[in-house]
């Protein structure tokens, strides 16, 4: 079978400037790690050791409410269910519900404890309800995380409290954040709750973000001294939604100032926009032995980009496959590429599949193959081979 490398202009996306769009240099900041997301499109607009496994502290409080969430969807447990406090949950210092021994207690109540007032205690009274103790629901949270592609995260207990060897990377917190809005929207909306009262203690929620006018809706604070001060935040401007995960700050006032210069930055520096919707039909590939030449290329999922501002005008876009694809082909085979690049930023690859089955071709089409077979080695024949400076490249 006769195979080339193909790479076809598929389109221009926008219009083209006369001056090239404006590069948005690298943020420069004073945490120890640092990743700033816009999932709207997958885009990474900074990054500093993302994925250095470090101490936590309270932001690892975002896998225990995941294990509590997840209970909750399976079924396993309800809002109005209780949980009783015993003396070690009482006993822990550090941020806290003020909960007391013996007492019963819902767990809608609890996850507001643990998300708007960073409770240790409640921490452990979910931690010893689901799982028995806090060592096993550590366990547990440990191989959860695992599962959902945390790679640099282990958990010794419930808190983020800085027992060693409990440590999460600023990526995998990232990630956890993204998961937890995508798959709970029905209660993620917890974390923008500005206080919460308990037996006559009203406390706000440490998040500092809230409130900036940002569109910040979420997500979580932590300090200790191993892990000087750090959060996990979100917000969300029209379809776009950034989050946010700084680790290592020296103050409270400094982990403010950092978390709202990098969002701010992250919504004036860059923009994003669907380029192509789900199913849009982006060119076609030929084909080898088929029923029909050619077959439809389409994107499955929309095509979202991020860029630094300008740079949507000026993306471009090559279809990429090795071919002609080879019938018979299956509607939704995967057969090429979608390449796109833009100034200032990585190229970016999307998947293209077929937009229709195509069958083997009968003997009509094998002949007309055969032909152009014979014709492409005639021609390859009367080709110059390659001068010593300039190297045939074999197609991959």
């Amino acid at each position: 079978m006769m195979r080339w490398s193909v790479i076809a202009c598929a389109f221009v996306l926008g219009f083209l400037l006369a001056a090239p769009p404006a590069r948005a240099e690298q943020f420069a900041t004073e945490a120890r790690n640092a990743i700033l997301i816009d999932i709207t499109s997958g885009a990474v607009l900074m990054e500093k050791g993302a994925d250095q496994p470090v101490p936590p502290a309270s932001m690892s409080k975002l896998m225990t409410v995941v294990m509590i969430f997840e209970a909750l969807a399976s079924g396993r447990l309800s809002m109005a269910d209780e949980f009783v406090v015993s003396e070690k949950a009482w006993k822990k210092g550090g941020s806290k519900m003020f909960v007391k021994v013996g007492d019963r207690i819902k767990i809608s109540d609890l996850l507001r404890g643990i998300i708007v007032q960073s409770g240790n205690d409640a921490s452990i009274v979910v931690a010893e309800g689901l799982a028995g103790s806090e060592e096993e629901f550590a366990r547990r949270m440990t191989i959860r995380a695992k599962e959902l592609g945390l790679e640099n995260s282990r958990f010794r207990d419930a808190t983020g409290w800085s027992d060693e060897g409990h440590e999460m990377s600023v990526r995998d917190l990232a990630k956890l954040a993204e998961h937890i809005i995508r798959k709970y929207p029905q209660y993620y909306t917890i974390y923008s709750e500005e206080s919460f009262e308990w037996e006559g203690i009203n406390q706000r929620n440490r998040n500092p973000l809230l409130g900036l006018g940002l569109g910040a809706d979420g997500l979580k604070t932590g300090h200790t001294e191993a892990a000087g001060y750090g959060l996990v935040g979100s917000a969300m401007r029209g379809d776009r939604r950034l989050i946010l995960v700084i680790a290592g700050l020296p103050s409270a006032s400094k982990r403010s100032i950092e978390a709202e210069r990098l969002i701010r930055w992250g919504f004036r520096e860059f923009e994003t926009k669907e380029l192509l919707p789900a199913g849009a039909k982006v060119g076609t590939a030929a084909v080898w032995i088929g029923s029909a030449p050619r077959v439809p290329l389409v994107v499955r999922e929309p095509v979202v980009m991020t860029t630094p501002y300008g740079g949507l005008r000026k993306v471009t876009g090559e279809i990429a496959y090795s071919g002609p694809v080879e019938a018979p082909i299956t509607e939704g085979q995967q057969v090429a590429t979608l390449q796109l690049s833009a100034p200032g930023i990585k190229g970016v690859e999307v998947p293209l599949y077929a937009g229709m089955a195509v069958e083997r071709g009968g003997m009509q089409e094998k002949l007309k193959a055969g032909a152009l077979y014979l014709v492409e080695t005639a021609l390859s024949a009367l080709r110059p081979a390659p001068s010593a400076e300039t190297e045939a490249q074999p197609a991959e």
